[in-house]
Order: C-alpha cells, then structure tokens, then sequence
C-alpha cells in the first residue's frame, strides 16, 4: 500500500533546504508592508514537502506551516497552508506548467474586505538552484487576477 514518489515529487525536492525571504506587499486597499524570515523545507518520504516559515512583520512575529504533494489519483499537486495570524486553513491544488518552471496553486478563503469567500493562486516559481519566488493572487469579481504579495527565496 505504500506509494512511491512521482516524478512530480521529485519536482518538490529542489525546495528542500534553508531559506532566506522578504515578502513585499501591497493588498487591495493600497496598505503595503514588508517582511523577512527564513523557511526550512524538507521532505516527508520523499511525498511530501513540508515548509515551516517564520518572521516579522509591523503586526507582530508569526509562523507558517506549508505542506505540497502529488496526487497520481487527481493528477495534480495537493497542499495546505496555515498560518499563526489566521483561522483557516488553505486548501492547494495545482498542476505545473508547461515549462516546468511554475507551479500555480488555486485555493479558496476569506476575502480581505470580509465580504465572503474568494479564489486565491499563489505560485511557485523556480528562478535557479538558489532562488524561487512566490506569488500570491486574488481574483477579482470581475475574474482578473491581481497580485498583491512576492517573495523572494534565497538559499543560506
């Protein structure tokens, strides 16, 4: 009953290790912030990439917990995010691009002018063996995406 890594888990592997970030947002409304920390990324059997986060931000110190793996049965790449300064949890779902370099992850959560739910994306982006970006999206009513967080990943 025990699964094997896909070549899609293996896709995963390059995150694995120390990282350094700074996040640069601007939400919706126009506020922008700026936050740093570090990430540690390993691997779960070689199934699952397990990404814990931690840093500063005007709001306070907060930690994150990231979890990506491949589902055979769906075809695409699942995950969660949960975070010390939210509630809920964020469902990932996926499938990487044709150029293997991006991997876009579709999730659903409040929005931030708390007038429901909203579709988020955030992706993965590998730029070379010692750097990855992530963006994060939120698609308006009108069905535009606009983003409003990049972070820069870079290996210590």
């Amino acid at each position: 009953m025990f699964a094997k890594p896909q070549q899609e888990h293996q896709w995963l592997d390059q995150l694995i290790g120390q990282w350094k970030f700074e996040h640069n947002c601007e939400m919706p409304d126009g506020t922008k912030s700026n936050t740093s920390g570090t990430m540690n990324c390993r691997s779960l059997g070689g199934m699952w990439l397990i990404c814990e986060s931690s840093g500063e931000s005007p709001d306070g110190e907060w930690s994150s917990v990231m979890t990506l793996g491949f589902d055979p049965a769906q075809n695409q790449f699942v995950g969660t995010f949960v975070g010390s300064m939210m509630a809920n949890i964020w469902p990932y779902h996926g499938v990487l691009d044709a150029n293997g370099k991006r991997l876009p992850l579709n999730s659903e959560g409040p929005k931030f002018d708390g007038s429901g739910m909203g579709k988020y994306r955030d992706i993965i982006e590998i730029v070379d063996t010692n750097t990855w970006l992530l963006t994060s999206e939120l698609q308006s009513d009108e069905g535009d995406w606009q983003q409003f967080m990049v972070a820069k990943h870079t290996r210590v």
